[in-house]
């Protein structure tokens, strides 16, 4: 009776591991940007906990026809974030550092990767 009890409980949390979907990676923290708005004034935008190993075109500025690029990017997430000149993440790129990294105005972005 113990060794079908127990094979039957090896069985459910085989089943229970399987059937649980595993969460996706996230850099754990926030990316901030900063854009310009319609009028032209400067806003600041924020990725919470963006995902990892996944491109992300910022929306703001993700079309080089109607907008221009992002700038001064910081990363306080706990992950290196490689920003690239265009969307979908191509173009040129620079890498910042986890936990503050961070460049000048003068860095224009349009997409991002987390690690």
């Amino acid at each position: 009776m113990r060794l079908r009890s127990t094979v039957a409980a090896a069985f459910g949390a085989l089943a229970l591991i399987v059937a649980v979907p595993t969460s996706a990676g996230a850099a754990t923290g926030y990316f901030g940007y900063t854009y310009s708005g319609l009028d032209g004034s400067p806003q600041v935008a924020y990725l919470v906990d963006p995902p990892s190993r996944e491109c992300i075109t910022l929306p703001e500025v993700g079309d080089p026809n109607s907008s221009s690029p992002a700038r001064a990017p910081r990363n306080y997430t706990d992950a290196t974030a490689t920003v690239f000149t265009g969307p979908d993440c191509d173009g040129d790129y620079f890498t910042l550092r986890p936990r503050g990294g961070h460049a000048s105005s003068r860095l224009m972005l349009r997409s991002v990767v987390f690690s």
